[in-house]
Parts: C-alpha cells; sequence; structure tokens
C-alpha cells in the first residue's frame, strides 16, 4: 500500500494539518486532524481501509484532503491499531474512543459544537458502522458514510463467486484478512460482520457505496437493505466499472473521482442539515 503513494497522487491543499495524540483506554492514540480553509461546518471521523492490518494515514491522505475540500468539514484520521499485533478489539476500541473524543473536541476545531460524521472505506467502514452501532445513544453522528465496507464473514455470496480472482482484492486475501483480525470463531460476531446485528434500529442515517467489481460488493448492499428495514434512512450508490480501492485513485480516474466527490455532497448536506435543525430547535 506505501508503494503505491506515488502513483495515486497527493490531496489538494487545505487550510491546516495537525498530528496529535487523544488519550484511549489502551493509552493515547495518534490523529491526524486536517482542516479546511474555512470554519468547518461538521467533523469526520474517517477510518482507513487496509483489511483490519494494512495501511497508514499517509496511504490515504489524499482522500481525506479531498473530503475536507469538497465536503467543507474537518477530518479527524485515528492511526488505529492494525492486526495481527493488535487483534481484535484492539482497532474497534480505537474507532470508539477517537469518536467519543470527536464528539467533545472542540478546543482543537474552535467551535462549541459541530455535526460529527463517521466514515470509512472497506474495514475502515466496518469500524465506522461497528461503532455507529456499539456507541448507539451515546453517540449521535448525523450520518455514516460507509465506501465499500466488509459487512459479513460470508465468502460464498455471488460477488465473491464473481470477483475472487483476478482483481484488487481477492477471496484468499479477505480470508487472510478476516484471519489476522480475530479468531474463526469470532467472525460472526456483529461487532466484526455487522450484517449479522440483530437489531439495527436508530442508528445514524447511511450513504453507502460499493463498486461493481468487489467480492465485498454484495453484502455492502445487504447491509444497506438491512438498515433500510431498520428504518434507517439509507442512500445506497454502486459504482459501475470500478473494483474495490477506488477510493484511492480519485486522481486516476473519473468515476472514482465524481464518486468521492458524491460522498463528499452527502457529507455536507447531512451537517448543513443538522446545523439547521439545531438553530430552529435551539436545546
Amino acid at each position: 500500500m506505501a508503494a503505491a503513494r506515488a502513483a495515486y497522487g497527493a490531496g489538494p491543499e487545505i487550510g491546516r494539518v495537525q498530528q496529535l495524540c487523544i488519550p484511549t483506554r489502551a493509552g493515547s492514540l495518534p490523529v491526524r486532524l486536517l482542516q479546511p480553509t474555512s470554519p468547518p461546518i461538521g467533523l469526520v471521523v474517517y477510518l482507513h481501509g487496509g483489511g483490519w492490518a494494512l495501511g497508514a494515514l499517509d496511504d490515504f491522505d489524499h482522500v481525506a484532503r479531498a473530503l475536507v475540500a469538497r465536503s467543507g468539514c474537518a477530518v479527524l484520521m485515528p492511526d488505529y491499531r492494525l492486526a495481527p499485533e493488535h487483534p481484535f478489539p484492539a482497532g474497534l476500541e480505537d474507532a470508539e474512543d477517537a469518536t467519543r473524543w470527536a464528539a467533545t473536541a472542540t478546543a482543537e476545531l474552535g467551535s462549541a459544537s459541530l455535526p460529527l460524521v463517521l466514515a470509512g472505506d472497506s474495514a475502515g467502514a466496518n469500524l465506522a458502522a461497528v461503532t455507529a452501532r456499539t456507541l448507539r445513544g451515546e453517540v449521535r453522528p448525523v450520518l455514516q458514510a460507509l465506501i465499500y465496507p466488509v459487512a459479513d464473514c460470508d465468502f460464498g455470496s455471488a460477488s465473491y463467486a464473481a470477483y475472487g480472482e483476478g482483481l484488487i482484492l481477492l477471496k484468499r486475501d479477505m480470508q487472510w484478512f478476516f484471519d489476522l483480525y480475530a479468531p474463526a470463531a469470532l467472525h460472526a460476531d456483529p461487532r466484526i460482520s455487522p450484517l449479522r446485528a440483530a437489531d439495527l434500529s436508530g442508528l445514524p442515517p447511511a450513504h453507502v457505496v460499493t463498486a461493481e467489481y468487489d467480492v465485498l460488493r454484495d453484502e455492502g448492499e445487504a447491509y444497506a437493505q438491512r438498515l433500510r428495514e431498520a428504518g434507517v434512512p439509507t442512500e445506497l450508490r454502486r459504482i459501475a466499472g470500478l473494483p474495490h480501492g477506488f477510493a484511492r485513485m480519485i486522481n486516476l480516474v473519473d468515476t472514482a473521482d465524481a464518486a468521492l466527490t458524491e460522498v463528499a455532497d452527502a457529507i455536507a448536506a447531512a451537517c448543513r442539515s443538522a446545523a439547521a435543525q439545531r438553530m430552529s430547535n435551539p436545546e
């Protein structure tokens, strides 16, 4: 993943970038806070992909910068702990603690209250989706933006059968990632496979994006359907012609760039709507 950074290119110039450490139950966690040139309209906790085992903040910096520039929000990137050195639930606990911190981060952002968004891609979208549920009732994000999320441990879906070989993300890759992250006996735990959660009601509205040529396509779309059935307002977009991992291709592929702009637009709309509601109904 690191070797591809140069090919994927840099993100746009933005207002400010800070390297911080925030308190967590495990001690402290490095995070990167990226802010727009104008006062932010919201704060996005962005959890990067990499199968819970790969990836660094620099691998997704251009994605986060693009979201800042296009949404008008600040973006917080937690450098969550990775498997196998730190197996489940270490990364999830870091995601939860970073989200709790973000919900009360005021001094760093110069605002007493900003709408909060949970977002991520692939395994990061998995962590975002699970965090939205584990913190339900405690933290109230205005949106969960999930880009080709890992949602289940079933490797027998139609999309696994169709796209499990010869593309960026292979079936055996996902099996390897799951085994690095947790013992097989835990793979069906809803904190790993959120599609298997019994109750998805009361979760934040969702913007779910899947890729046509991706083993994770079917489970991501099934998760969106489960959210809808639970009464969660959910927008689902399948991006035609693209494989898993397209979020990092925004400087190279017009369709990928447009898809990320849609995500940024959904984030901005959710934050503006939340701010307007707060102004009309002050507590």
